[in-house]
């Protein structure tokens, strides 16, 4: 007897929404027939969202069947409602990190913290970037996107960040602006901001004909929760500090809840647009005087582990540690282990990944051979992505893990390495490990 089985991968491809594969398992067939010539229908594929945002059910098919404008308006994202808002009254602006040229969790916080500005009262969340190709704002909850990577270079140039920021605001006059609270990034871009706003609403109250005022452009800084038309910041001595909703706010780490009920049209505006032939600031800020050198190459394993952006974690199903230091050299990770592993004294206890060692929040988390202890769990709850590597597919981390390898560990970090142009037999001219290797691996 046949029987039609799910695949518990695709499962949870399906419902994790920040899953690169999330489209590709997101739209499943309503109805099939099976080996035995029987028409099976999958009732949780025939939901429609009304105008009113419930889901209904429609058993005959109709909803699915529709015309393709229908069908992707409707089912484009199981669960979501479209929201599309043509002419927006205002803008609520912000301004997302980007870190690695694509949208990280404190920068989803920051659309769910403008969604419950903007809701209600027909405002437009707008997302200024200024790195293009970032994808994703239709998800997060961006009406409307703005690109200033024409007028402003990758490197760090806060001047003419701002002066691009001064032509937005020129454009839009946006009710709030929103920046992350991280230094040298949204936190230093946001006080610039307010202080220049601040300085417009000075000139403005002291000009006999001024018709309007900015409003308050005092930043709020270290919010972390809006509560009736309040903004509460964190203080220094641990105390909240109350007060109204100012135009620019500068926000801590899950400040709100990300978007996940609605889908947005994250339209493309262009300020020359909308604005005619304006006087870009950017093109007339002084010079600042900063230079960009880029970069600094840095050692992974200097990172502290709670900031690793990359880390390659190594558990009891490691057999050849000196084959994973060498494969986290050539891929530039930062090294991290179980508690089974530094118990058993193959790394040190500053390296322990998890509730009894280090919370880490890394982009990519790569485990290898470890079989996922709910402490371990616990500690890689904030990571973006996590790749895991193990001979054992029914254990935790695997269930856990946004992709997952069945094999050997020491073999596919060998063929990595391989596959990159490194193998570990050219580390040293006999094939031996070279001095400065040796002593890191020991290390």
């Amino acid at each position: 007897m046949s029987v039609r089985r799910l695949d518990p991968h695709a499962e949870r491809i399906r419902r994790n929404r920040l899953h690169p594969r999330h489209l590709e398992f997101a739209r499943p067939a309503w109805r099939w027939v099976s080996r035995e010539g029987v028409v099976r229908i999958d009732p949780h594929a025939l939901g429609a969202i009304g105008p009113n945002g419930l889901k209904r059910i429609d058993r005959s098919g109709a909803a699915v069947e529709a015309s393709p404008a229908a069908a992707a308006s409707t089912s484009a994202e199981p669960g979501r409602r479209q929201v599309v808002i043509d002419q927006p009254v205002g803008h609520v602006v912000v301004v997302p990190e980007l870190p690695e040229g694509r949208l990280n969790d404190q920068d989803r916080d920051l659309f769910g913290l403008a969604r419950q500005l903007a809701d209600g009262c027909d405002l437009a969340v707008t997302a200024v970037v200024f790195r293009g190709g970032a994808a994703g704002f239709e998800d997060a909850g961006a009406d409307r996107v703005v690109d200033l990577s024409a007028k402003v270079g990758d490197g760090y140039d806060p001047v003419s960040r701002l002066a691009a920021l001064v032509d937005v605001e020129a454009v839009l006059s946006p009710q709030h602006w929103i920046f992350a609270d991280s230094l040298p990034d949204g936190g230093d871009l946001g006080r610039r901001l307010a202080a220049r706003l601040s300085l417009q609403n000075a000139s403005q109250s002291a000009s006999q004909d001024a018709s309007a005022s900015v409003g308050d452009a005092r930043p709020a800084t270290r919010v972390w929760q809006l509560s009736e038309g309040q903004t509460l910041s964190r203080a220094g001595d641990g105390q909240d500090i109350l007060r109204d909703v100012p135009r620019v706010l500068l926000a801590l780490p899950e400040c709100a809840e990300p978007v996940s009920e609605t889908c947005h049209e994250a339209r493309v505006i262009e300020l020359a647009t909308m604005a005619g032939e304006i006087s870009s600031a950017a093109n007339q800020a002084p010079a600042s005087g900063v230079i960009d050198r880029g970069r600094v190459a840095v050692d992974p394993q200097e990172i502290p582990l709670a900031q690793a952006p990359f880390i390659l974690s190594g558990g009891r199903g490691i057999g050849d540690w000196e084959g994973y230091h060498h494969a986290a050299r050539v891929l530039g990770a930062s090294e991290g282990a179980s508690r089974v592993a530094v118990d058993d004294g193959y790394m040190p206890r500053s390296r322990q990944v998890g509730a009894t060692g280090t919370f880490v929040t890394a982009s990519c988390y790569v485990a290898v051979g470890i079989s996922g202890a709910v402490q371990h769990l616990q500690g890689i709850a904030k990571c973006q992505r996590v790749i895991a590597i193990n001979n054992d597919p029914s254990c935790d981390m695997v269930k856990r893990a946004d992709l997952a390898l069945i094999a050997d560990g020491d073999a596919v970090l060998a063929a990595v390495c391989e596959r990159l142009g490194q193998p570990r037999d050219q580390t040293g001219s006999d094939g031996s490990w070279t001095d400065e290797e040796s002593r890191h691996a020991a290390a």
